[in-house]
């Protein structure tokens, strides 16, 4: 799958400048490919494209294969014809240096209902109806209908959760649901023509990425969220009581880093029932995944192997255990389907052996993190810098864990004992050290090395992505444009080649 040294920049579509108080597919985007050209980076790792709720985060989506429509570019709608220009003047602007999602959500959302419903007045000749059409072909049947279906129900239950709508629809009594398709049919059909749009705009865009040898990766979490068009629609896959309520949950179990764990609340997947169906629901998620994108980097990939199952009545993640999970059968009947799996497996973490045999077998590369590699107590002396796998994804950080320069201002930067014997390991003036940083990860002999866009301009812990355990202020933060300049790109570019990457 990486078969050449390359390397690529980290960052979601939603920090993007532009846009309308959110970055999004339009311009901002397509500048992006051209820095990203210009810097000879040739990857652009994404968050999941997914639709979000309460938290705004993409790891806790209201589907797996729906898009986010706050990542609509209304610039493009426009320049389409798909929207007035007048339509403009009531979005947000770029004043702020962060996404306000209640404000964005607010107005695009709203804007788009415009839109959605002013295409369904278009003639029947119109040119973009027979691409609509086939959009609906494609994939009303595998989640489309039952996304919609369950989008406008939850407006029309103010917003909650499936398990607390009336009791026939919580259950999807066919004649209730029935009922509720023909009564909501031209709401249906607008959330249809949203996601139609989205997937019509990201699908350009990823089609100009890969013009310019730009391959997209995306993300996928193992676990879906309780609250999702997946679960309401396919409660017989999930560990889940008749009214709704999950019975097992996911997470993680105590480690050094938490003496309670981590309790995700994620209901488990009930396997039998998965194995039973030949995977065919995992067939359709990672086929729609693979339509999105060019490779993808799944998340908590040790749950594949095994994972810590936890009673939904557990207030923490202590009283849990590790049950098996049928890796081996779920990626072998992926393989058998679509051949080699451009899969990435993020693991990190305590991983034993029998999950990195998992990942081996199937050749899929793990991922090595620089912050986690040296930890707080780096000793240059006990360090092999060439002891990564070459079929690996080498990273100065993730969306979870601070920027190299927050985490090494974190051990006392520059002026700490710490912090200049990194400074001396990487022969670094300490002049700008993410740049020497970002040498040492190039050189490393993994295949692909990602950098987050953030460890480029130098920023701290300010510009921090994700901060794992916080329920609010996540996932907000946007680059300004004039931050990023040709003298970034073209330093990049030199490092780059230096280390064999162009």
């Amino acid at each position: 799958m990486i078969d050449q040294r390359a390397s690529g920049i980290l960052m979601h579509p939603t920090s993007l400048p532009g846009g309308h108080g959110i970055g999004d597919l339009g311009p901002a985007a397509r500048r992006f490919l051209e820095q990203l050209e210009m810097a000879g980076q040739r990857v652009w790792q994404i968050l999941p494209l997914a639709p979000t709720s309460m938290g705004n985060s993409p790891y806790s989506a209201l589907s797996s294969f729906a898009g986010n429509p706050l990542l609509i570019s209304f610039d493009d709608l426009v320049i389409d014809g798909f929207a007035p220009a007048s339509l403009l003047d009531g979005l947000p602007g770029n004043e702020a240096p962060r996404v306000d999602y209640d404000r964005v959500a607010g107005a695009k959302l709203a804007a788009l209902d415009e839109v959605a419903d002013a295409f369904l007045k278009r003639p029947p000749e119109d040119a973009e109806w027979g691409d609509f059409e086939l959009f609906l072909a494609r994939n009303e049947a595998d989640w489309l209908d039952d996304f919609a279906l369950y989008t406008v129900l939850k407006q029309r239950h103010g917003g909650s959760a499936w398990m607390g709508w009336e009791p026939l629809l919580a259950t999807r009594d066919p004649v209730e649901l029935d009922a509720a398709r023909e009564a909501l049919g031209h709401e249906l059909a607008k959330v249809k023509v949203i996601q139609f749009l989205f997937f019509r705009q990201w699908q350009r865009l990823k089609a100009e990425a890969n013009r310019r040898s730009i391959r997209i990766m995306g993300d996928l979490p193992i676990f879906v969220a309780g609250d999702s068009a997946d679960v309401w629609a396919n409660r017989h896959l999930f560990e889940m009581a008749e009214d709704g309520s999950p019975t097992l949950v996911a997470g993680v179990p105590p480690d050094y880093f938490s003496a309670t764990g981590q309790r995700w609340g994620n209901p488990l997947y009930r396997w039998d029932a998965h194995r039973a169906e030949g995977f065919a629901w995992w067939h359709r998620r990672i086929l729609k995944t693979l339509e999105t994108v060019d490779m993808v980097r799944i998340d908590h990939f040790r749950g594949f192997e095994s994972y810590w199952e936890i009673p939904a009545s557990e207030e923490t993640a202590i009283n849990g255990r590790w049950v098996p999970a049928p890796g081996y059968e779920l990626f072998q009947s992926l393989r058998d389907r679509f051949g080699e799996l451009p899969i990435i497996a993020e693991d990190l973490g305590i991983i034993t052996a029998e999950v990195e045999r998992l990942r081996d077998h199937f050749g899929f590369p793990g991922m090595r993190v620089l912050p986690f590699e040296w930890g707080d107590h780096f000793d240059p002396g006990q360090y092999d810098p060439n002891r990564y796998s070459a079929n690996s994804v080498f990273y100065t950080g993730t969306h979870d864990n601070d920027t190299i320069m927050g985490w090494f201002n974190s051990l006392g930067g520059r002026d700490s004992d710490r912090g200049r014997t990194i400074l001396h390991y990487l022969g670094s003036d300490g002049w700008a050290p993410q740049w020497d940083f970002i040498r040492f990860a190039l050189g490393v002999n993994s295949r692909l090395t990602i950098t987050p866009l953030q460890d480029v301009l130098g920023l701290g812990t300010e510009a921090r992505m994700n901060i794992p355990g916080l329920p609010d202020g996540n996932w907000g933060w946007r680059l300004q444009a004039e931050l990023l300049t040709d003298g970034h790109l073209t330093y990049l570019r030199q490092l780059t080649a230096a280390a064999g990457r162009v």
